[in-house]
């Protein structure tokens, strides 16, 4: 048995705590950040939750930018960091690392993707 929260399957047998960092978006930070809220047990499951502490939970997931909203935010900010023309944007068009790491002994596999895609 599935609980459907905001597009995402979670089985009703998992720990809620566990169980919101199944949707893109919720880690365990935010998720106790959540609990922490709700004055809501952690420990409890989901099918032990009663009907206002399952639309208290819903109203507060609902706030926060998950799915693809967060998808798309995160692709639109790429395509605004690559569009500046900078040396960052320059190592994403080469799908090169653009943090500062090294590459002479790291990142390889960014390195075999790039070279995959030639």
């Amino acid at each position: 048995m599935n609980i459907n929260i905001l597009g995402v399957y979670i089985n009703i047998n998992t720990n809620i705590l566990f169980g919101l960092t199944k949707i893109y978006g919720i880690g365990l930070k935010t998720s106790n950040k959540i609990f922490n809220k709700l004055n809501i047990d952690k420990k409890k499951k989901f099918f032990q939750l009663n009907e206002k502490e399952k639309q208290n939970l819903l109203n507060i997931v609902k706030n926060i930018v998950i799915e693809n909203d967060l998808r798309l935010l995160i692709k639109e900010n790429l395509k605004r960091i690559i569009f500046l023309n900078n040396y960052k944007s320059l190592r994403h068009k080469k799908k090169l690392p653009c943090n500062g790491q090294k590459t002479k002994t790291n990142a390889k596999t960014r390195k075999k993707m790039n070279h995959e895609n030639i």
